[in-house]
């Protein structure tokens, strides 16, 4: 089963939603936005995309820029910062057993299809 960490309000998250919806793969939709993300599972999906901690986070947001962005903060506050705000968390991510990708562009989601 593929999972879509997805925000309805978001453009490209849209567009992986419907690139999956085409593709008639069984997928579950992960709205993240009211379903909080643990540390954990950040954690857990950071490790899956193989990236840092701040590549998962819109440093173009206002949250980051009013709050975080001349701050020198560890990989562990960047993931607490990310929990208590899912608004910084980048978007879409979809997996697809142990494969994940941020959906941006929106295409990328096919590699892991």
């Amino acid at each position: 089963m593929i999972l879509i960490y997805h925000n309805p309000r978001c453009s490209k998250s849209r567009e992986a939603l419907d690139i999956l919806e085409t593709s008639k793969a069984d997928y579950e939709v992960i709205k993240y936005m009211d379903q909080l993300l643990s540390i954990e599972k950040l954690k857990e999906l950071i490790t899956l995309l193989k990236i840092q901690p701040i590549e998962l986070v819109r440093t173009n947001e206002a949250i980051w820029k009013e709050n975080f962005k001349n701050s020198d903060l560890t990989d562990d506050e960047l993931i607490a910062a990310m929990a208590k705000h899912p608004k910084l968390i980048e978007r879409p991510i979809v997996i697809n057993g142990n494969k994940a990708v941020i959906g941006r562009p929106p295409q990328k989601i096919l590699k892991i299809l």
